[in-house]
């Protein structure tokens, strides 16, 4: 019985943690850059596009070009998103005995 009330515990616990972990990825923002910082693009923690900076010379007649450093530049800050993201879990689930290769949240 004694192991049912640790697991209730840490259960409680993890549910506090994934809370606190839930507010930091919406308060988190990430910049991508492409074309060596002619293009940036801000994202928020669920991935969505929050902001977009476009250096005056690269607006000409050649549009294709313009697309693919944003595409670019949003990628890079998907990318940067995910990375923080798994950074933060990993912190935030050290120390629970979870079994070798399994990823959180399931």
């Amino acid at each position: 019985m004694k192991d049912l009330m640790g697991m209730m515990k840490a259960a409680q616990e993890m549910k506090g943690r994934m809370e606190e972990f839930q507010n930091k990825v919406a308060e988190m923002t990430v910049e991508g850059r492409s074309g060596g910082g002619l293009v940036v693009v801000t994202l928020n923690g669920k991935g969505e596009m929050k902001g977009i900076k476009i250096d005056p010379g690269l607006v000409s007649d050649d549009v294709s070009v313009l697309e693919d450093l944003i595409l670019a530049a949003h990628n890079d800050a998907k990318g940067k998103a995910e990375y923080e993201m798994n950074a933060k879990m990993q912190e935030m689930t050290a120390g629970l005995p979870l079994p070798p290769g399994m990823k959180f949240p399931f």
